[in-house]
Order: C-alpha cells, then sequence, then structure tokens
C-alpha cells in the first residue's frame, strides 16, 4: 500500500484515535458483530497476534470477567488485560502454557496471521494456509465444546481445502470479507461456530 494511500485509510485512522495497534482491530470488530464470536467472559485464545490489534480487541470484548492470551513468534509490547506468549504456534507444546494459563478449555481461538511474506504469491499462500493447519492442531486441543473460531485465508488453490477440513469440525462455517479489509486484498475469513471436535 502506497503511503498515500494509508494516509487516506479510515481504518487505520480510527485505530491510530482509539490507540489500537492496527487497522485489523476493526476486522475483528466487525466479524463480531455479525457472527458473535467472542462475547462477555470468554476465554479467547489469539495465534499470531502480532502487533496485537485483535488481542487488544478481543480484551474489550470479553470484558472483566474473561481472559485473552495472545501467541506470536515475534515480540508483541503487553497489552494490559492481556497474557503476551513469544512462542511458535508449529510447536505443539504451547498448548502446555496455554491451559496452565487458561486452567480450563477456551471458548475462542481467533487466528489473523500472516507468515513472513516473500512477495512469491503461490509461496506465500502456501505458507499460510500451512500455519493455519498448525493453529488447527493447537485449537484441537484448547477449545471448548460449541466454542468458535475465526482464520485468515489467503485466497487460492489450498483455500477451499483447508476450509473442507476445517468444516468437519465445526457446526457451521461462513466465508465473509469484513469492510475494513483492503479491496485488493486477497484475504477471507473462515468464521466457524460451534466446535464439534
Amino acid at each position: 500500500m502506497k503511503l498515500q494511500d494509508a494516509r487516506k485509510d479510515p481504518y487505520r485512522k480510527l485505530a491510530h484515535e482509539q490507540g489500537y495497534r492496527s487497522r485489523a482491530a476493526y476486522k475483528l470488530k466487525e466479524l463480531n458483530q455479525s457472527y458473535r464470536i467472542i462475547g462477555p467472559g470468554f476465554y479467547v485464545l489469539d495465534l499470531g497476534c502480532a502487533p496485537g490489534g485483535w488481542t487488544q480487541m478481543a480484551v474489550k470484548l470479553v470484558g472483566n470477567q474473561g481472559k485473552v492470551m495472545g501467541i506470536d513468534l515475534s515480540y508483541v509490547e503487553e497489552i494490559p488485560g492481556a497474557h503476551i506468549l513469544r512462542g511458535d504456534i508449529e510447536d505443539e507444546n504451547l498448548v502446555d502454557e496455554v491451559m496452565d494459563y487458561f486452567e480450563r478449555k477456551v471458548n475462542a481461538v481467533i487466528c489473523d496471521l500472516s507468515p513472513k511474506v516473500s512477495g512469491n504469491w503461490s509461496v506465500d499462500h502456501a505458507k499460510q494456509i500451512s500455519l493455519n493447519y498448525d493453529c488447527t492442531k493447537i485449537m484441537d486441543k484448547v477449545l471448548a465444546h460449541k466454542g468458535n473460531a475465526v482464520f485468515k485465508v489467503f485466497d487460492g488453490e489450498y483455500s477451499m481445502e483447508f476450509k473442507d477440513y476445517v468444516k468437519k469440525k465445526f457446526a457451521r462455517i461462513n466465508l465473509t470479507k469484513p469492510k475494513a479489509s483492503r479491496k485488493q486484498s486477497s484475504e477471507l475469513y473462515y468464521v466457524c461456530l460451534g466446535f464439534i471436535g
């Protein structure tokens, strides 16, 4: 995105004014208004949370009775009301740390992650889908029955295969693109409701 386009971006401006670390916070807000993925008192795990916009929004949505944990390979500055863990989602041992923090299964797993983009579309798409599969391995062990999940997906040759894989685990799955996503972006969101395992 060109700098002059970024300056005109209303969500970027809003994020700055309201203290969110990224415009992505509004994607989660919009998805939640449509599908109620996260409610007050929910326990939420944010996988691939840097720079923290979704984690900040999740903290707001769960209120003071809920709990939020964000995990990322990159350093993420502390977020009031959330526990941040620097870790690799490809490491399934993270499950123990997640369960130690929450002390029970979570109500929602949210994944807005992206690999370090190389500029080669097919490589980036394949890596992003692979990371989502890693997220589902963690999700399978920590998400409560009837819990919800959201996955960002770079739309491409492997997206429908991933959708079919995830669809078997939930009562309902919706494909959507929030207004806060840039029009030219290939990202879609799979909103998964009612975890059945």
